[in-house]
C-alpha cells in the first residue's frame, strides 16, 4: 500500500509500499517518530482515507474498491473507533453516547451484550451522566464501550490515552486488553507511549512511511530499545 500527497516536485510519500497483516483477535500497536506515517496508516486501514495504490481488506472485503455509500456502511457496521479527544456528544448521556452509532444505523442493541460491555468498563452507575459530569478516564471508557457495543470486526484507536493521566490510562488500556482476551476483539492502536504499547501483542514501528521493525509480546523496555535503535539509525526523535 502506498499513499502520496501532492504532485510533481511537491509529492510527499506518506506510506511507502507498506505490507502488513493484522490477525483477528490480536492487539496491535503502531509506533514511530512524528511524521513516520502512523496516523496515515491507520486512516487508510480504517477507510477514513484513500490509498494511492495497493489494497486494504477488512475480513473478506476489499475496502479500496468500495463506493462512498458502501464504505460508510462498512465503517458503521464493521469498524469501531476510539479517538484521543473522546468525540462524545456533550448533550447526550453516557448511555446515549454508547448507543449513538446503533441509533443512527436504526439498529437495536443486544441488551445482554450492552450490559456486559457496560459492566466491563465499570460504568453501570454513570449511564445517566453527561460527558461534563465524567472524568477523562470515564469519558474514554464511554468511547471504548461505544466502539465495542456494535461488535465490530476491528477497532482502531488513535492515541486513546493521549489526554489521560496515568491512572486513567491504565484503566483504559486494561479494558482494551480485556476486550481482546475476553471478547476476541481485534484492535489496532496508534500510540507514542511505550507503556501503552506494552499492553499489546505486537508493535509495528514505522519510519519514513515504511515498517522498519516489529516487537512481539512487547514490554516497555523492549519497545524503548526498538525506538532507541531506530533513533540511532536515523537520527530521529520519537
Amino acid at each position: 500500500m502506498t499513499k502520496t500527497y501532492g504532485r510533481g516536485d511537491a509529492t510527499v510519500v506518506a506510506l511507502d509500499r507498506v505490507s502488513i497483516e493484522v490477525t483477528a483477535g490480536q492487539f496491535t500497536a503502531i509506533m514511530g517518530p512524528s511524521g513516520s506515517g502512523k496516523s496515515t496508516l491507520m486512516h487508510c486501514l480504517a477507510g477514513l482515507d484513500s490509498v494511492t495504490s495497493g489494497q486494504v481488506r477488512i475480513g473478506d472485503v476489499e475496502i479500496t474498491g468500495l463506493g462512498d455509500k458502501a464504505l460508510t456502511r462498512l465503517r458503521r457496521d464493521s469498524v469501531g473507533f476510539v479517538f484521543q479527544a473522546f468525540n462524545l456528544v456533550p448533550t447526550l448521556s453516557a448511555r446515549e453516547n454508547i448507543l449513538l452509532p446503533m441509533t443512527i444505523a436504526g439498529r437495536k442493541p443486544d441488551q445482554e451484550w450492552f450490559d456486559h460491555v457496560v459492566r466491563t468498563v465499570g460504568l453501570e452507575d454513570r449511564l445517566g451522566h453527561r460527558p461534563s459530569e465524567l472524568s477523562g478516564g470515564q469519558q474514554q471508557r464511554v468511547a471504548c464501550a461505544r466502539a465495542l457495543v456494535s461488535r465490530p470486526q476491528i477497532i482502531f484507536a488513535d492515541e486513546p490515552t493521549g489526554n489521560l493521566d496515568s491512572t486513567s490510562s491504565a484503566e483504559v488500556l486494561a479494558f482494551l486488553r480485556r476486550s481482546v482476551d475476553d471478547f476476541g476483539q481485534t484492535i489496532v492502536m496508534v500510540t507514542h507511549d511505550p507503556v501503552a504499547a506494552s499492553h499489546t501483542d505486537r508493535v509495528l514501528i514505522l519510519s519514513d512511511g515504511r515498517v522498519v521493525d516489529e516487537v512481539w509480546q512487547p514490554t516497555r523496555e523492549s519497545v524503548l530499545d526498538a525506538m532507541m535503535a531506530l533513533s540511532a539509525r536515523t537520527g530521529t526523535q520519537g
